[in-house]
């Protein structure tokens, strides 16, 4: 470990804000952050490891303990709490034998609670390894479970009712984004530049909600922060919100007449959220809370603009 660790800190000594680097490749090369680890970073870096342990504990991308192959969120925000959100995480703790915040025997399995995933009305809300299972009840669980030990990613795109297409378009200047010329999952593509390191190039995504699949013009290291941009106005599709699994920032793109579909931006992970909204202005700067949307050939725009 020792040489392992100290290769990773003199890699990035010359690196801005080191060690978030330093970190991100210590838990990726281990799965989590051993403390012998964090005091062989503190040794070579100079950083105290109190200063460490601190952004160890900031950022909830990072863990201390080894966490599972398997990654279950239970929701217990005030929404789902009332829906007996409760019953659903005292369900997981008894069909995997563990309590939450621990991770099962086998290494299969990490169990936690977060305060809110953001989709409120479809609570109660669990979410495994970036798959969002809405309304789930205590019956549900052991299927949850069955389901993730199968794969989670082994799903067929043509017969799956949670996997469905999206139109989506720029937040800023309300460009489609969906490139008929390039089929992914025989769907358009969504169109995007990114950037990342001292790369830029093209991007697409697939357009099927639920499906993961993406073709890069330059390969991407997982765990790599990736910044999209819209390849129309050049604008950075970002929001202020971060994602709930590895707080990296999330990226919002507008579905047309509909809502809004955000990704995580750290390449490997697949935390998403869709907020379905009354309408989108197409003329308001703010496209996504406008309460004065009327319909007009299906256009949305705010009254205050017919």
């Amino acid at each position: 470990m020792k040489s392992i660790v100290s290769g990773i800190a003199s890699k990035h000594k010359n690196n801005y804000g080191r060690i978030i680097y330093i970190l991100e490749e210590v838990q990726q090369k281990y799965g989590y952050l051993p403390l012998d680890a964090l005091k062989i970073v503190s040794k070579n870096t100079g950083i105290s490891l109190v200063d460490i342990y601190g952004v160890a504990t900031f950022y909830k991308y990072f863990s201390l303990k080894k966490r599972g192959k398997h990654l279950i969120s239970v929701c217990l925000g005030t929404a789902c709490h009332v829906r007996q959100g409760a019953l659903i995480i005292k369900e997981f703790e008894n069909q995997l034998g563990i309590l939450r915040g621990e991770t099962t025997k086998d290494e299969e399995f990490t169990l936690e609670t977060v305060n809110c995933l953001g989709a409120c009305a479809r609570g109660p809300i669990v979410v495994v390894d970036g798959h969002y299972f809405s309304n789930v009840n205590t019956l549900q669980v052991k299927q949850i479970i069955n389901k993730t030990r199968i794969g989670l990613d082994n799903i067929d795109i043509n017969n799956n009712e949670k996997i469905f297409p999206v139109r989506l378009s720029c937040p800023r200047c309300n460009h489609g984004l969906l490139n008929p010329d390039y089929l992914i999952d025989n769907h358009p593509s969504v169109q995007l530049d990114i950037s990342f390191e001292d790369k830029y190039g093209w991007l697409r995504l697939s357009s099927l909600y639920g499906s993961n699949n993406i073709i890069a013009e330059h390969k991407i290291p997982d765990n790599t922060l990736v910044h999209f941009f819209c390849p129309h106005c050049h604008t950075e599709l970002i929001q202020s919100s971060l994602c709930y699994l590895c707080d990296a920032p999330m990226v919002t793109m507008v579905i047309y007449g509909k809502g809004i579909v955000q990704i995580c931006s750290r390449h490997g992970c697949k935390n998403r959220t869709l907020d379905l909204v009354k309408g989108i202005c197409v003329n308001c700067d703010n496209r996504f809370s406008c309460n004065n949307i009327s319909k007009d050939q299906e256009k949305w725009f705010c009254e205050e603009y017919i």
